[in-house]
């Protein structure tokens, strides 16, 4: 029967404090066994969403954020979002299903869901560490430009007590330049080192400017900075939009939210951190990771693998969990993977893929391995901590409006023939001619009057 088959597969019943309702069995008619996850354990063990481009893995991951945003949860979310997908869980703040009078010992709750565009991501240069700029310079700085830097950047941190700005690193630069311009070293000719040090220091000086530098990045600043206590709240979803951020730069900006959220944490737990400092977070945080490959990659050690690797390890001891979404698990680093507790599988076609997910997830038999490739767009493998047994589920309908649908091409290419498309472009066309104001080498022209001859 229905109900014997939701108590035995689910560890929370639907509604209650702690469950998040996410689909229904699929073997069943729609909504006859609904399938509802622990949130408290798949928040505290970390969660992974793996499947393939188009399998609905961004649909299910807004699904989850509507159940921990509901009255029963009220949960504090971070979703870093690389392409844009997540403004329309701002539909959450206006929708009866997400409201909820005061009750017994509760205030009244509706959620929040902050979006942060690229232009609102700021780093100050104060939250990067040795290795972010080491990370941001590239590959290619030389080993003493690594070394200068790594000197300068220890001098910094301890004269300005971490308060530091791009100007103070690059004057400790110029310093150690003069420093070591008064050192001579076997053969060396004081004017040689001399020379040798200020073409160093120029040189990383320039790398530092062109990179980090206010007019060539809006993210990196002298004293703007995400606070965390705006980023993380509990009963609000913040959606850090990172899409014309270039990948570099993503990377180092979730290093350093998730190095600072995990600080914070642990400094409030043990008691380091006292209501008004900036690093005072007294509540569990949930971090959702779209395109996860990206920050922790199996080919590469990047500045975010770090971090990730210590949260996926230590953070369940403070309150920090974090959520894995990616379509290419064979680009994932491994021990990252199988440190996620709780697993949802969507279609996954990729051989390669399917071999890193049956390495790296230990909780699903073959059998329904085999069933990867064949599930259609909104099935899925639910697996692991969050729920009694493994289950084929059929995810539920979005409260909110999805925005990363597929494009209709056919339908997009007939609206290009449409009369009044053709005529818009028509007029579209002829207003320049018309209308167009005055360049200011026309005005030039007229102003001093001459003739334009090419």
């Amino acid at each position: 029967p229905a109900d014997l088959l939701q108590s035995v597969l689910n560890r929370k019943r639907q509604g209650v404090p702690g469950a998040a309702h996410i689909g229904s069995l699929l073997s069943r008619p729609t909504d006859e066994v609904p399938i509802v996850l622990d949130v408290s354990r798949f928040t505290s063990t970390h969660l992974a969403i793996i499947a393939g481009t188009g399998s609905g893995k961004s649909y299910l991951a807004a699904v989850l954020v509507e159940e921990m945003l509901r009255p029963q949860n009220r949960a504090c979310v971070l979703i870093v979002d690389p392409h844009g997908e997540y403004d329309s869980l701002t539909e959450m703040c206006n929708l009866t299903e997400f409201t909820s009078p005061p009750e017994s010992g509760l205030a009244e709750y509706r959620p929040r869901v902050k979006v942060l565009k690229p232009e609102d991501v700021k780093v100050a240069y104060r939250s990067l560490e040795l290795d972010d700029l080491r990370y941001l310079l590239g590959r290619d700085l030389t080993a003493k430009q690594s070394y200068a830097l790594g000197l300068a950047f220890g001098n910094v941190v301890r004269r300005t007590e971490g308060h530091w700005t791009l100007s103070h690193l690059k004057d400790e630069i110029n310093d150690w330049a003069q420093r070591a311009g008064g050192s001579v070293e076997g053969g060396a000719s004081a004017a040689d080192v001399d020379s040798n040090a200020q073409m160093t220091a120029s040189a990383l000086s320039w790398r530092l400017e062109s990179v980090l530098g206010q007019r060539e990045s809006h993210i990196f600043d002298n004293h703007a900075d995400l606070s965390l206590q705006e980023l993380l709240r509990p009963g609000q979803c913040t959606v850090l939009q990172l899409d014309q951020v270039p990948e570099r730069e993503q990377q180092v900006v979730v290093a350093t939210i998730l190095r600072r959220l995990y600080k914070a944490r642990l400094a409030t737990e043990r008691g380091q951190a006292n209501p008004g400092d900036p690093t005072y977070l007294p509540y569990p945080a949930f971090v959702i990771l779209e395109e996860a490959h990206n920050f922790a990659p199996a080919s590469a050690d990047l500045v975010t693998s770090e971090q990730l690797k210590r949260i996926l390890s230590e953070g369940r001891k403070f309150g920090v969990g974090v959520c894995l979404i990616s379509q290419r698990p064979g680009r994932l680093d491994p021990d990252v993977l199988s440190q996620c507790m709780t697993q949802i599988l969507l279609r996954i076609s990729n051989e390669v893929d399917q071999a890193r997910v049956a390495e790296s997830v230990e909780t699903v038999g073959r059998s329904l391995m085999q069933e990867l490739p064949g599930l259609s767009k909104g099935q899925a493998i639910v697996a692991g901590m969050a729920i009694n047994t493994p289950v084929l589920v059929r995810v539920r309908r979005r409260f909110t409006k999805h925005q990363a649908q597929d494009p209709d091409a056919p339908k997009k290419w007939r609206e290009y023939f449409q009369e009044e498309e053709v005529e818009r472009r028509e007029r579209d066309t002829a207003l320049p001619s018309i209308q167009r104001p005055p360049s200011r080498q026309d005005l030039l022209l007229e102003l001093f009057g001459l003739e334009d001859d090419g």
